[in-house]
């Protein structure tokens, strides 16, 4: 009995050393990741290579398997970059890219001086004055006013959402360019196209108006065949029949001109996630195999999980659980977690831990959604959550998303729950 007591013991303090060795390793990670050297892991300055090596030399460190050469399965998507500096004026004044506007990232390249025509609610919720207006805006940059949608009937704002739509993206819009004013957050994305027509979006606290001249230099390239990847690798478990699969999205946007998006929450902190696992259960063997997935292009539209699903390397029937991590990084109000309401029994089995541990604020249910790299996975019926952290910072999509803002307040518990999730299974 006395050799019991102190076997227990002596594992309570080793799994309490373990965990108290996460957050440390994860912050390691995400510092890495969200680095300029990293270049934004997008595909200006092969950013996602550069990401890919870091994961693929860390699964290889850790001693992990590989169904593949090198741990890496390629794919071809096409993207819309933007890999020089991007110089925009507004009435003399430069502006900053990134910080002060984003460009609409279907743009194509753009270079001279340009008067500009207004286009205020008022004309655009009319449809003579708006075609007036277009019509005069031959040769011209048209600047949209800024407008609180609040203010506004849906079908008003159905409306208004309409017109700025067709001026980004239709090419029959006569005007050389189009600037978005507005107040909110500015929020960026990637584009496997390119339009005929560059848009900005301004924020109109960045500048005085009215907006008269515009001088801009935009430097477009599209890569119609740019060869990414994913990166995965398994650790062989006790039963070698069935799988636990672990996912997370390393890349991001990249830059846009000489800005760089860190995405140090999105989703450097999910792949510290992931690779803060595979560190583990490298030193604690499984009860099943498990495998660990890094996923490029998610960003764009989940391309590099639905290439894997669609040519997957292992039976997708024999996965037992997946767990995909994205916005792993707060978790100030707890965790969300996608198909709780599909898969009720490992929902409530997820909640009856972290009650019993006392791990994390709150435990959220939320039923199916197609929006991060567990989506075709769910549709080739494999059984999985999807969960983010809730609560803290703001910064998403956008050049504030750095290491040094993230706050990690719930990792090591989300980490905790995690493992003791999976080991109930």
């Amino acid at each position: 009995m006395r050799y019991l007591v102190l076997f227990l013991g002596f594992f309570i303090l080793t799994q309490g050393l373990a965990e108290a060795q996460v957050l440390p390793y994860a912050k390691e990670v995400v510092q890495t990741l969200s680095s300029d050297e990293f270049q934004g892991r997008g595909y200006v300055n092969k950013g996602d290579k550069i990401a890919s090596d870091y994961i693929r030399k860390e699964f290889e460190r850790f001693g992990l398997k590989s169904f593949s050469k090198k741990y890496l399965q390629k794919f071809d998507l096409s993207i819309n970059t933007f890999p020089k500096s991007i110089e925009l004026s507004v009435n003399g004044q430069k502006l900053r890219a990134g910080y002060d506007f984003h460009v609409t990232p279907g743009s194509p390249s753009v270079s001279g001086s340009f008067s500009t025509i207004s286009l205020t609610v008022e004309d655009m919720l009319s449809d003579q004055k708006l075609r007036t207006k277009l019509m005069a805006s031959m040769g011209k940059f048209i600047i949209v006013e800024n407008y609180k949608k609040g203010d506004y009937t849906k079908e008003e704002q159905d409306r208004l959402g309409g017109v700025v739509q067709f001026l980004k993206y239709q090419s029959s819009n006569p005007a050389s360019g189009t600037i978005i004013l507005t107040n909110d957050k500015l929020t960026w994305n990637g584009s496997q196209t390119q339009h005929s027509r560059p848009s900005f979006t301004i924020l109109s606290d960045s500048l005085d108006t009215p907006i008269t001249e515009v001088k801009v230099k935009l430097s477009a390239k599209l890569e119609r065949s740019y060869t990414t990847q994913n990166v995965l690798g398994y650790i062989e478990g006790e039963n070698t029949d069935s799988m636990i699969v672990f996912i997370a999205h390393y890349d991001h946007f990249g830059k846009m001109g000489d800005a760089i998006f860190p995405g140090a929450n999105d989703n450097a902190s999910g792949t510290a996630m992931l690779l803060s696992l595979a560190k583990y259960y490298s030193e604690n063997k499984p009860s099943y195999n498990t495998v660990f997935i890094a996923f490029g292009g998610e960003e764009l539209g989940l391309l590099g999980s639905k290439h894997f699903v669609q040519n997957p390397l292992f039976d997708l029937t024999s996965i037992k659980f997946l767990v995909n991590f994205d916005l792993a990084g707060t978790g100030d109000e707890g965790i969300q977690v996608v198909n709780g309401s599909v898969y009720r029994d490992k929902f409530d089995l997820l909640t009856s831990i972290n009650e019993e541990m006392e791990l994390l604020p709150k435990v959220k249910i939320r039923g199916k959604a197609c929006n991060s790299d567990h989506c075709f996975f769910d549709e080739a019926g494999v059984p999985g959550f999807y969960i983010y952290t809730l609560g803290g910072i703001r910064a998403y999509h956008d050049v504030y998303d750095k290491f040094e803002t993230l706050p990690f307040t719930e990792f090591e518990d989300y980490f905790t729950l995690v493992t003791e999730f999976i080991s109930r299974l």
